[in-house]
């Protein structure tokens, strides 16, 4: 059966990731209304654990799961690790004697429970002194309300946890209030557009990345670039070093590296390195995020037989789309300091452009928006494996290069 599994970051109080909710899309011929949460719970299991998929999209990272009334009576949780996962208690689930015992027993085992989508009822009160974690929704919750459940909270040991934050106000009110923990996708956009100028570093590394984004650099000018960078060297053998590529022999020099990479590969290379220089000030989420989306993008543009000169467009596409957030300046002045052609350009500025499909469908993705994502990959004629196949690949790459 064709099934979608994506993930959407939940950071510290330190902007670090502490763990992703899996999300789930089920079959083409089924909208996700029509699928329970039976279903998708235990395809999402099923789909992750048994094909050992887990390990990538997670990255070793909790998983918050989502689970029923019926699973959790079922005692399905206690299938799965409970070093990996939390259990998700929906927000439709009754607090059944049988539910009370069955998460005060996974409790005890160890496991990390968490209220999904909370709004205060006075029988939920058993739960609350079981959970450890409390989700609640920042955007639709009314501030006078949010300020009330809080005031009830403060009685239980739970850590609060914030939902659909998507702006930079409202992870700082989120913050303000109390809130230990964030998900969605605030850090994606730049905090402020600057009055000062950009400092000296940032500004010799996009320098930098003008000259290696150009098509006019050659291969010594690469090796010198990697070569009189200390950071630039390590981070190359780390890469070339991991399982990723499943080498023989240990890369130890420069000029190996040189040999097994490439031109193209080189290039590639300094570019995201590059880029996480940038935003070393920002969440490392914020560059997993890139690489994915690069990686992601390329992939969908081999499916699809564009040429190579194309699919690395695309790979530029994914790996810039973040740079206004890592900067904090907007985007069309950046370009304006890159030498990116005018159809990248376009796309990057979010102007039309034929490029412009990739980027939205895995930022669709991300955002688990199921009908952008359902007419979006109808278009590039993909399937729901296929498109699993690529962002599972996305998702191995960035988190072996980062």
């Amino acid at each position: 059966m064709d099934q979608f599994i994506a993930r959407q970051p939940i950071l510290d109080l330190n902007k670090r990731i502490f763990g992703y909710e899996l999300l789930y899309r089920g079959r083409p011929d089924r909208m996700l209304g029509q699928v329970s949460g039976e279903q998708a719970t235990a395809s999402l299991l099923s789909s992750s654990f048994l094909t050992g998929d887990i390990e990538v999209i997670s990255n070793n990272r909790l998983c918050f799961i989502n689970f029923t009334q019926d699973l959790l009576e079922k005692n399905l949780p206690l299938n799965f690790p409970k070093t990996k996962i939390v259990v998700e208690i929906l927000e439709d689930v009754e607090p059944t004697p049988e539910v009370i015992a069955v998460c005060r027993a996974l409790k005890e085992k160890g496991y990390t429970l968490a209220l999904d989508d909370f709004v205060y009822r006075k029988k939920l009160e058993p739960l609350l002194e079981l959970v450890k974690i409390v989700k609640i929704d920042v955007r639709l919750t009314p501030l006078n309300t949010l300020t009330r459940t809080l005031n009830l909270l403060k009685h239980h040991n739970v850590k609060l946890l914030a939902e659909k934050v998507e702006t930079k106000a409202e992870y700082v009110l989120a913050n303000r209030l109390g809130f230990s923990y964030f998900q969605g996708y605030f850090f994606c956009k730049p905090e402020q557009v600057r009055i000062s100028e950009i400092s000296s570093i940032k500004l010799n590394l996009l320098r930098l990345l003008g000259e290696v984004t150009s098509n006019e650099i050659e291969l010594e000018r690469l090796r010198d670039i990697i070569s009189s960078d200390v950071a630039i060297t390590f981070k190359l053998f780390r890469f070339l070093n991991s399982a990723y590529f499943y080498l023989l022999q240990k890369v130890e020099s420069v000029k190996h590296a040189v040999a097994l990479l490439g031109m193209k590969e080189l290039r590639r290379f300094c570019l995201l390195v590059i880029i996480s220089e940038l935003a070393t000030d920002k969440p490392d989420e914020l560059v997993r995020l890139v690489l994915v989306r690069a990686k992601f993008c390329e992939l969908l543009g081999n499916s699809v037989a564009l040429p190579e000169s194309e699919c690395a467009n695309l790979y530029m596409i994914g790996l810039f789309s973040l740079l206004d957030a890592m900067l904090d300046i907007p985007m069309h002045e950046i370009l304006e300091k890159l030498p990116v052609n005018g159809v990248v350009k376009n796309t990057l500025v979010r102007e039309a452009s034929v490029y412009l499909d990739f980027l939205h469908l895995v930022e669709a993705i991300e955002r688990n928006q199921q009908k952008n994502c359902r007419r979006l990959q109808d278009n590039f004629l993909l399937t729901d494996n296929q498109v699993q196949s690529f962002y599972i690949e996305a998702a191995k790459y960035a988190n072996h290069l980062f």
